[in-house]
């Protein structure tokens, strides 16, 4: 049996036993905290910031049946707070026993703050009514500290002794004029707390001057709007039939597609063994496909304002902070949710409902072709399946979607939206390095990286990465009009290769091969990463974001595949000064060229704010493309049926 027949049957075994790859149960995690509890040898006070399915081998997944034994582990990172160490565990969920337990040193782990910000609520008020933050909040002419809302930053890393060793972070500080407006549109600009987190208590309080209230509310919530446009008519979107997938536990099966669902704390929506049928055969693209790591530096380089450079995933979990959608808002349609199960900081299990949205959508034309000799007009209308979450982190939404074609394409895509960051200004002063979006209220420029892992099995796991470039041809006796370009294809056989650029003059793209499987004309099978919106940091060389986020100095990334090599940032960016993740592990320059290749895609998303994005900003869209590219013989979708056999006419007609 060949491996992409393998990926159909780990795909198509119906969840009779549960699939190796369905993420922990409540019930399981549960089991794992218990074991970890009464093995580890730990003090009683640990505090859990990661508890996830230990994802088995490869070769478990693709010879899986059902019968077949597959170890079934959970991971855990243990904060002992008592210690104030670290601690990774992995336990059997089949023994119940702890298999390893290992104290890793020099680290912090992501934000632990409680099951839905509870913990650090409570936390939040205690450092509201601290005699010094008092003191320093009525300098301000703030009275009511209640009114305060403090979102707590990570403090990032600058080499300060005194912080080493600590775990911690900035608390930033807006004013809210009552109990549920915008908060937002009140910073309150140059008071900034830094937080012991182990402590419960505040570090130090950082003072930079007083800078005036800005005057203005920046309500956006329907109950402060006076009126609404009228002259909207319903949209009904409906499916008498139903939904065209169909959805056996986490696996999924719509069109010639088939996938299963997943799902972490830390990346959130996870896609595993992606098929696509294929002249009555599921031929595999996709072994693995979640976000790795995000982040979003600022560029101003005033007050603490330089220390913004936030890694939403990696040091506060975007699975942690993701919505519980309702029809009708997020998702519109015949829709399907996936629950998911998470924990509290002890470990407690709790389910979370309707996290991720799937759902089909129109999506335009998909061909079309008219004949004029015969009067003859042949169209299909494009369907797409998307799947998808939103997460709210701070001020922040983001809403992460997979998008399957009809005709084998894959569009990943970020959807941004929320309130932009705002910070205060003294009257009449005008930004450098920002824009003023309401008078005295400054919304810093900045940009948002995200760096997306794509464990390629392109019909197969023995892959190869091209680089593909449209270059103009030279004037030669060939050429002598000078009209002809072609296309220059690179391989790109180590890991020194990379990272590459972009390059929009050279139309560039890049291909993940299979050199032992052809396509009808003979050439390796293969599919293509095409970039979309994209940019580089406009940070130096030297900066501190450039060593702690190192993947956003590259757009394609490549490494020979290793089980344990999972975020580009690495595994706990909290408070690291950098060189970890993708430069670490690409220093031994393993061979890429026929191996089981993982790419690592970087797109970036840069932020000008504009006053169109306040108070609450419009949706703005980043991502970037997996298409096929010789991998099928002809245009996959001819067999998608016209959208309506009754629609017939002579000449110039609207079906």
């Amino acid at each position: 049996m060949v491996v992409g027949d393998k990926l159909e049957q780990a795909n198509t075994q119906a969840d009779v036993a549960n699939h190796p790859l369905d993420p922990l149960s409540a019930e399981e995690i549960d089991r794992a905290v218990a074991i970890v509890k009464a093995s580890a040898g730990l003090t009683d006070n640990l505090l859990f910031e990661t508890i996830v399915l230990r994802e088995p081998s490869k070769n478990d997944v693709l010879n899986f049946h059902p019968g077949a034994y597959v170890p079934r582990e959970a991971f855990l990172v243990a904060l002992d707070s008592e210690k104030q160490e670290v601690h990774e565990l992995i336990v059997s969920l089949d023994t119940n026993e702890l298999l390893q337990s290992e104290h890793i040193e020099g680290v912090q782990p992501a934000f632990i703050f409680g099951d839905h910000q509870t913990n650090f609520l409570q936390f939040e008020s205690k450092i509201k009514h601290d005699p010094r933050y008092v003191e320093a909040l009525s300098k301000r002419g703030i009275t009511n500290p209640d009114l305060v809302m403090i979102d707590p930053w990570p403090i990032s890393n600058f080499g300060d002794e005194k912080e080493k060793g600590k775990r911690l972070a900035i608390g930033r500080a807006w004013l809210r004029r009552e109990a549920t407006d915008n908060g937002y549109a009140r910073p309150i600009e140059g008071l900034s707390v830094i937080i012991d987190l182990d402590k419960s208590e505040i570090f130090e309080i950082q003072d930079f001057g007083v800078v005036p209230i800005p005057p203005e509310d920046g309500n956006y919530a329907t109950r402060y709007q006076e009126s609404f446009r009228e002259d909207l008519k319903p949209i009904e979107i409906t499916q008498p039939e139903g939904a065209s997938f169909t959805v056996t536990g986490k696996h999924v099966d719509w069109q010639k597609w088939q996938f299963r669902v997943g799902y972490t704390p830390r990346e959130g929506l996870v896609i595993h063994n992606v098929t696509y049928q294929d002249q009555g055969k599921n031929r595999s693209v996709l072994y693995r496909g979640a976000l790795s790591e995000m982040v979003v530096p600022y560029g101003d380089p005033t007050n603490d304002h330089y220390k913004k450079q936030v890694f939403d995933s990696g040091e506060v979990g975007i699975g942690k902070c993701a919505n519980s959608l309702e029809l009708g808002c997020d998702c519109l349609g015949e829709i399907y949710y996936f629950d998911v199960s998470l924990y509290d900081i002890t470990g407690r299990a709790n389910t979370q409902k309707n996290v991720i949205c799937m759902h089909e959508e129109d999506f335009g034309v998909l061909w079309k072709h008219t004949d004029n000799r015969i009067g003859e007009t042949e169209v299909r209308r494009s369907r797409r399946l998307v799947v998808s979450f939103f997460t709210t982190v701070g001020n922040y939404e983001y809403g992460f979607f997979w998008y399957f074609y009809q005709d084998g394409s894959i569009d990943y895509q970020v959807k941004l939206t929320g309130v932009v960051n705002s910070s205060a200004m003294l009257p009449g002063a005008k930004p450098k390095h920002g824009t003023l979006v309401a008078p005295q209220v400054v919304a810093h420029n900045h940009q948002h990286y995200f760096n997306v892992r794509l464990d390629m099995m392109v019909d197969g796991q023995e892959n190869s990465v091209y680089e593909v470039d449209t270059v103009r041809d030279p004037i030669s006796e060939e050429n002598k009009h000078g009209n002809a370009f072609s296309v220059k294809k690179t391989l790109l056989t180590e890991e020194a290769d990379f990272p590459r650029k972009i390059d929009p003059y050279a139309a560039r793209y890049w291909t993940v091969a299979n050199h032992s499987r052809h396509n009808y004309m003979g050439e390796p099978v293969s599919y293509k990463i095409a970039p979309g919106e994209n940019v580089l940091p406009f940070h130096h060389d030297d900066a501190v974001i450039m060593k702690r986020a190192a993947f956003m100095t590259g757009h394609m990334w490549a490494t020979e595949y290793d089980r344990d090599e999972m975020f580009a940032a690495g595994n706990y960016p909290n408070q690291h000064s950098g060189g970890d993740g993708l430069p670490k592990w690409m220093s031994g320059n393993r061979s890429l060229e026929n191996k089981d290749v993982v790419i690592w895609y970087t797109f970036g998303h840069n932020h000008i704010p504009r006053l169109e994005d306040w108070p609450v900003m419009p949706v703005a869209y980043t991502g970037f493309s997996i298409r096929p590219s010789g991998f099928f013989d002809r245009n996959p979708a001819l067999d998608v049926p016209p959208s309506d056999p009754h629609c017939k006419c002579d000449g110039d007609c609207a079906c």
